[in-house]
Formats: structure tokens, C-alpha cells, sequence
């Protein structure tokens, strides 16, 4: 037992040894890019309300006026309800897709559905479930649930057929192929359609608190806005990356530690 937990431990350790290694050359660019903004601002003729310097930005970022914590815990949750429903509906639907024939016919609906402009469809959601955070929660589902389904579907079906006609000959029933053979297959594709969903989860929940939100890191911008405000409106942006880089990483080091072949 104790051997176990050792292993594990080693084994988490290699894991986020791996991603400090592979987070160094991003670090560095972002230093070169925020010391050129920096010597921009101090030594260009650029005004502050055109382009803040980082270190106001940064000063904004804690600044308690702004409650920075309260208006991201708000997006937060849209982002997560939305991303979660995405994630669970989207494999289980790419699932079922290609299960059966009939569920097949839903693929036409669902890439019209992905073609519509999300904030086109956002005063309908709004119309329908009020204001508050429900509507935000769904255009973040819509918007990251399509290339779930997509990659979990991909996934299943673009396999060896070799694999899959030598598993039948030995009789193998149909639900185990599923599970032995083409669901390890689609791992892979599953979780890059999960990585890619992050950032539209997070672009989604931003589309409705643009159109009719109180709170959350959208509504700070357009109160930073009417004010011209610059400095917040570069940290709120800050936060709202903060949060998509963070959702990011919880779903790679999620695939690491459940999967870490399917990389």
C-alpha cells in the first residue's frame, strides 16, 4: 500500500514537473511582451487612456473599488456550469451519434446551431430565462458543446477496422468493443475537443454578460467603458485570461493524471 502511494506521488511529480517545463518559454515571451509595453508607454508619447502602463494595470487588478473577486466568481460559475454541461451532454451525445443511425440526423441541427453568431442568439435566452446567470450559463454550453461532440464522434468511429472485425471474430460482444477498443481509441480526440471548449466556454459566458449582465468581468468592462477607464478594462481582460488559463490547465492536468497515454 504504502509502495503505491509512493509511486503516485513520483508519478505526480513527473507530471508537474512536465508542465513547469513546457510553461517556461510562454513565461518568457510574456516578460519580453510586457517589458516592450512598459518601455511603450514610458518613453513613447501614448496616452494613458489609450494604452495604461502594466504597472497601472496591475495596481487596478488589486484595486478594491473594482471587486474583481466578486465579478469573477460570477463569470467563474457561468463558465463552469456552462463548460460542465458541455463536457457531459457532448460525449454523450457524440456517444449515441455513433451508437445509431437514427441519432445521426441530429448532426445537421447541431452545425446549423454551431453557425449562429452566439450573441445573435443571446437576447432570445435572455427573452426566454431572464436576466441573471442561467442565460449566461447556457450560451456558454452552446458555444462549447459543439466541438465536444464533434472530437468524441471522430474519435470513436476514425479507428482500425482491423482492430474491431478481429475483435468480432472472437465474439466479443458489441458493448465491450465499445469499451476496450474505441473508447481508449477516442481519449485523445475527447480530450482535445475538451481543451479547445475552454476558451469558448469562457468566450460564451462573456457574450451574455456583454448583453444584458449586472455583474460578472463583462458588465466591469462596460462600467469601465463609460468612464474610459482603460487601466480596468486591460485588467479585467487580464482576469477573464487568468480564468480561461485556468480552466486550461485543470483539464490538462486532468488528462495527465487519468490518461496520461492519451496525450
Amino acid at each position: 500500500m504504502l509502495h503505491c502511494l509512493r509511486i503516485g506521488v513520483k508519478s505526480t511529480r513527473v507530471v508537474l514537473g512536465n508542465i513547469l517545463i513546457k510553461a517556461v518559454p510562454p513565461i518568457i515571451f510574456g516578460l519580453v511582451l510586457f517589458s516592450i509595453w512598459e518601455l511603450l508607454v514610458q518613453f513613447g508619447d501614448i496616452k494613458p487612456y489609450i494604452l495604461p502602463s502594466l504597472r497601472a494595470v496591475l495596481r487596478t487588478m488589486v484595486d478594491p473599488k473594482w471587486r474583481w473577486l466578486d465579478q469573477m466568481w460570477v463569470t467563474a460559475i457561468e463558465v463552469l456550469g456552462g463548460y460542465v454541461m458541455a463536457a457531459s451532454i457532448g460525449i454523450a451525445l457524440g456517444v449515441v451519434i455513433t451508437w445509431t443511425r437514427l441519432a445521426q440526423g441530429i448532426l445537421p441541427f447541431l452545425v446549423i446551431v454551431n453557425s449562429l453568431p452566439k450573441i445573435a442568439m443571446a437576447p432570445l435566452f435572455i427573452i426566454w430565462l431572464g436576466y441573471g446567470i442561467v442565460p449566461n450559463i447556457i450560451i456558454a454550453f452552446i458555444s462549447a458543446f459543439f466541438p465536444v461532440v464533434i472530437n468524441t464522434a471522430t474519435g470513436i468511429i476514425n479507428i482500425d477496422p482491423d482492430f474491431v472485425n478481429f475483435a468480432r471474430a472472437l465474439g466479443t460482444p458489441q458493448w465491450k468493443i465499445f469499451l476496450k477498443i474505441r473508447l481508449p481509441n477516442a481519449l485523445p480526440h475527447i480530450w482535445a475537443g475538451l481543451k479547445i471548449s475552454t476558451s469558448l466556454a469562457v468566450i460564451g459566458a462573456l457574450v451574455g454578460e456583454f448583453i444584458a449582465a449586472t455583474r460578472g468581468l463583462a458588465s466591469s468592462i462596460l462600467h469601465a467603458q463609460a468612464s474610459l477607464a482603460t487601466h480596468a478594462i486591460f485588467a479585467a481582460l487580464v482576469w477573464i485570461a487568468l480564468l480561461g488559463l485556468g480552466l486550461y490547465a485543470v483539464v490538462c492536468i486532468l488528462q495527465k493524471v487519468l490518461t496520461p497515454w492519451a496525450d
